[in-house]
């Protein structure tokens, strides 16, 4: 039995550190992540505040974690909601074929055409702004990913020998559907959900940058890059340590997908 790659078991541990720590602050923090301590603003790191405390006396590290927990959320959501839409309509779309089939690319490339944060910023325009609209703003540029990955894999499927042989002997499409394409595409879409997630991050962070997130007194890692900003020359670290949370979770999400893509086909690990 082959070893795992090493940018799966990498970025499995990246992504580890980034759930424990989300984990982790829905029983505990160091401090309440929303307690002020204007008196000891911009405190260094120390014991007691390992990170030090922002403009307004927060704990970082409490900030940080609890930025987690909602980025992660929000990833996990989006990623769950426009994965599970977008692979059901590119399985229909490949079973039916067809006009139907035709249809339902079309439809992904206006998905395609529709930016994240015009919808996002609809979504905040008649619901106002909050984790749970950006969520459905990320799903919904998730869907059209989804459908054209599920559909690819599962054309390829379909004039599988095994599948035709079923069909042949009268099996509907939609039983050939769940006894022998979603087993066949559930690695193609696990690695594409894998790499969303670095995206939904990314995504995240930047709805909550502009205020379209994460609100007040609910910490994101965008928010706190957005409250960061004007004090770069002050304390540069209070923009480093949310920046240096995003790049590390992403890469984690990333070095993972790369990992599992290997896995899934091991002819591009001989390739390299």
């Amino acid at each position: 039995m082959s070893r795992p790659p090493a940018n799966l078991l990498l970025g499995g541990a990246l992504v580890a550190l980034a759930a424990l720590a989300a984990l982790v602050s829905l029983v505990w923090t160091p401090f309440p992540h929303a307690a002020l301590d204007v008196a000891n603003k911009f405190a260094p790191p120390s014991a007691e505040h390992w990170l030090g405390t922002d403009q307004l006396g927060r704990d970082l590290v409490s900030q940080l974690m609890v930025g987690a927990a909602n980025s992660l959320a929000v990833a996990l959501a989006a990623v769950a909601l426009g994965g599970g839409l977008g692979t059901a309509l590119g399985l229909a779309a490949s079973a039916m074929g067809g006009w139907v089939e035709d249809l339902a690319m079309r439809i992904c490339d206006l998905g395609f055409a529709f930016p994240a944060l015009l919808f996002a910023i609809m979504l905040a325009a008649a619901f106002g702004p909050s984790l749970a609209n950006a969520a459905l703003a990320i799903a919904f540029i998730n869907v059209p990913v989804f459908a054209r990955v599920a559909r690819g894999a599962a054309n390829q499927v379909w004039v599988r020998e095994f599948v035709l042989a079923g069909r042949a002997a009268g099996r509907s499409r939609l039983a050939l559907t769940l006894d022998h394409i979603v087993p066949n595409v559930a690695a193609a879409v696990i690695v594409q959900a894998t790499i969303e997630f670095a995206v939904a991050i990314l995504a995240e962070a930047a709805l909550s940058y502009l205020g379209l997130g994460a609100q007040p007194p609910s910490p994101s890692w965008g928010r706190m890059l957005a409250e960061a900003q004007t004090l770069l020359w002050i304390e540069p670290m209070l923009a480093i340590w949310p920046g240096l949370a995003i790049v590390v979770t992403v890469l984690g999400f990333g070095l993972m997908g790369d990992g599992l893509r290997d896995l899934a086909d091991p002819r591009l690990v001989r390739e390299r």
